[in-house]
């Protein structure tokens, strides 16, 4: 499995990766506010058809050591909040929310580990901001890894950063 994340069409990208099991246990690190903060965003979830998830982002604090923000992402400042709308969720194998496109998210047991599949589809971004979404996610998701495997994970900004790079290059 490509640790990258791949550019599926124009506007649409996707990653995967496996994760340590049970499912319910991903699941609750996808929809659990106090769990989604520690490795993407924060914040209430209504799991509802139309429902909110409210995503409130800390990125400096995601790893150790916290990391101040670059200047390229200063107007977002620490601490930003965002708002995705549910549109599907079938516990504990599909979450389908309207952010900033179309974000897919399907879980799917193989043994002892489960493996996430994460489509966001219909960016309307520019080459620049597109990349951005690639580190980002990127940059998420093995925070995410790291932290359902109990381990520390690295400041967020300086891999971020350096996925950018890669991605830039990659694709661009």
């Amino acid at each position: 499995m490509d640790k990258y994340g791949k550019l599926i069409e124009d506007h649409t990208l996707q990653f995967e990766r496996m994760l340590p099991g049970p499912i319910e246990r991903v699941w609750e690190y996808l929809t659990d506010g106090e769990k989604r903060a520690l490795w993407f965003a924060g914040g209430e979830t209504d799991l509802q058809p139309g429902g909110e998830m409210k995503l409130v982002f800390h990125n400096s604090r995601l790893g150790t050591p916290s990391e101040p923000t670059p200047e390229k992402y200063k107007d977002f400042g620490d601490g930003f909040e965002s708002i995705a709308i549910v549109q599907t969720s079938e516990a504990p194998y599909l979450l389908v929310l309207e952010w900033e496109g179309l974000v897919t998210i399907k879980l799917e047991e193989q043994r002892d580990q489960v493996k996430l599949t994460l489509t966001h589809e219909n960016l309307k971004q520019t080459k620049d901001a597109l990349v951005g979404t690639l580190a980002g996610w990127h940059t998420h998701l093995d925070i995410l890894v790291d932290r359902m495997s109990n381990r520390e994970p690295k400041g967020f900004w300086s891999i971020h950063m350096g996925f950018e790079q890669e991605y830039g290059e990659k694709y661009f």
